[in-house]
């Protein structure tokens, strides 16, 4: 197995993977490279097929307790496809996520998980937050 950072020739897969067909190629595509210095793709390939795939979106805080670098992450669009799973392929993108936070200097990251998915973040090293709270609009 092999974990990089995902290039322009990876942009129909990631497509693929978020369910996005040839019609949003193109507009999918255009995204992708309008946001490539915060959303940071990364693939997990087996034998050559890309088996899955992790964004880490990199976001700066309000600068304050004397630093003007603030910056943090947050993991979004965690994917392995189904006949992959089980083979520590989601494993080895967090651990890839996770070490390029590390290498530029996060202050945290943050996942916003299904239920199911809970236990895997934990096993990751992520911990419940008592200071997060979410707020949602509602419904219309």
């Amino acid at each position: 197995m092999i974990v990089r950072i995902a290039g322009p020739a990876d942009v129909a897969v990631l497509a693929e993977l978020r369910d996005i067909g040839p019609d949003g190629l193109p507009a999918y595509a255009a995204w992708v490279a309008a946001h490539r210095e915060t959303h940071l793709p990364f693939v997990a390939e087996v034998d050559g097929v890309v088996a899955g795939c992790a964004w880490l979106l990199i976001a700066e805080r309000v600068p304050g307790n004397g630093s003007f670098e603030r910056r943090y992450g947050d993991i979004q669009s965690v994917m392995v496809r189904e006949q992959y799973r089980d083979r520590g392929i989601g494993a080895a993108l967090m651990a890839a996520i996770l070490a390029e936070a590390r290498s530029r200097g996060l202050l945290h990251v943050t996942v916003h998980s299904g239920r199911r998915a809970v236990g895997f973040y934990l096993r990751t090293g992520f911990t419940h937050h008592r200071q997060l709270l979410l707020w949602e609009p509602e419904g219309p």
